[in-house]
């Protein structure tokens, strides 16, 4: 039995508990608010300020973990190169969260370093910064706070008036401490997809066929497995998410963000964990779901291959309230009334609108376009507030 602190316990967080239980390991879920979806199936929980570097320490000291998993963005992730080199193993890798936690470092590895292709792109620091970026860059354009989670703080610049708004959008959404954003030319995709990929202790790295998704005010609403595309776009995707995995190191599942347009793929964004477009594989749709896979290369289980078992779809289940009282819950009768569907709910303690409070899966050989609508239609019928 293994150790493993988990930074960061919302509901990908649980998923990734669960599965780690079940291979017999032992967990700490950590967060800054108590009651988080991970502490409720872990063993023991602790609630703490994560960018605060000494009480992280702390932590670590108290516990003395073989693994750290972090969930979050919100870490103060320069702490792990230490807890590296005191034998704890950081997973994927301290380099690996380092740089992803951070879209300037991971966008400049990308595209400098690597030489992937990426939307065009400048940095800036303060609204004046950020008008010149604007200007350089042309619009429309993207800006998103280099640190955040989930699409939080994007907004599109289609005009000038556009550009204070974008400002104030991206800082109010920026996780942690960091007030900078990046600036992005705007890419006329055709669509988007998540490419989970898994890096291994062995040295082999596989993907699951690709999820398409889609995304409203910063956040994915539904998700389907797999999407529909070129095969040549796919084979240059894994090529791009095999050579960034590989400079970042480690193992563990990575979500890699592409945008598929009809001048080539585009390199999006990176997270080294779970992705949440990656709840579509708890309808099913592969041999291990996401957080199976995840758990499997944290303890150096080797994964022979991954395929598709099924066609899927997700569609989130959203509070429509704010309140710090226990979530009120109905609909779940009428929910349970369609076939091939499922749903599951995160057990949030608070709720917020538009907050994601659970997931509902439609699976089947059917169309995805068909198990999206019943996943929506599932979805639907689930209130929280």
């Amino acid at each position: 039995m293994k150790k493993i602190l988990l930074l960061g316990s919302g509901e990908l967080g649980k998923e990734v508990v669960i599965a780690l239980q079940r291979l017999g390991q032992y967990i700490i879920a950590v967060d800054s608010y108590k009651n988080a979806p991970a502490m409720q199936v872990a063993h023991e929980f602790e609630v703490i300020n994560m960018l605060d570097g000494k009480e992280l320490d702390k932590i670590v000291d108290k516990h003395k973990p073989d693994f750290i998993v972090p969930e979050i963005e919100s870490i103060r992730t320069e702490r792990f190169y230490d807890y590296e080199k005191s034998g704890i193993t950081v997973i994927p890798s301290a380099k690996a969260a380092n740089f992803t936690m951070n879209r300037k470092a991971i966008r400049d590895l990308a595209a400098i370093d690597l030489e992937i292709q990426t939307a065009q792109y400048k940095y800036a620091k303060s609204y004046e910064q950020l008008k010149e970026g604007v200007h350089q860059i042309g619009m429309p354009c993207v800006v998103k706070p280099l640190m955040s989670s989930s699409g939080k703080g994007q907004s599109i610049i289609k005009k000038k008036e556009d550009i204070i708004h974008a400002w104030e959008i991206a800082i109010s959404g920026s996780r942690g401490d960091l007030v900078e954003v990046i600036v992005e030319a705007y890419i006329d995709f055709d669509f988007e997809i998540t490419l989970l990929t898994l890096t291994q202790n062995n040295g082999k790295t596989l993907f699951c066929p690709a999820i398409g998704h889609r995304q409203e005010r910063g956040d994915y609403q539904e998700s389907w497995q797999p999407i529909n595309m070129n095969a040549t776009d796919l084979k240059t995707a894994q090529e791009m998410a095999k050579k960034i995995t590989k400079s970042l190191g480690g193992s563990g599942i990575w979500g890699v963000e592409f945008f598929i347009s009809k001048s080539g793929v585009y390199f999006s964004e990176l997270s080294p964990r779970p992705h949440d477009t990656g709840m579509v594989t708890l309808a099913g749709t592969q041999n291990f779901s996401e957080f199976e896979l995840h758990a499997r290369a944290i303890l150096g289980l080797p994964v022979l291959d991954i395929s598709l078992i099924r066609n899927g779809a997700s569609a989130v289940i959203l509070s429509s309230d704010e309140s710090d009282k226990q979530p009120n819950i109905s609909g779940l009768d009428l929910a349970a009334n369609f076939v091939n569907t499922d749903f599951k709910l995160f057990g949030k303690p608070a709720t917020k609108i538009y907050r994601r409070m659970g997931v509902a899966l439609a699976y089947g050989n059917m169309d995805t376009k068909i198990l999206v609508e019943r996943a929506k239609e599932v979805a639907s019928k689930i209130k929280i507030n």
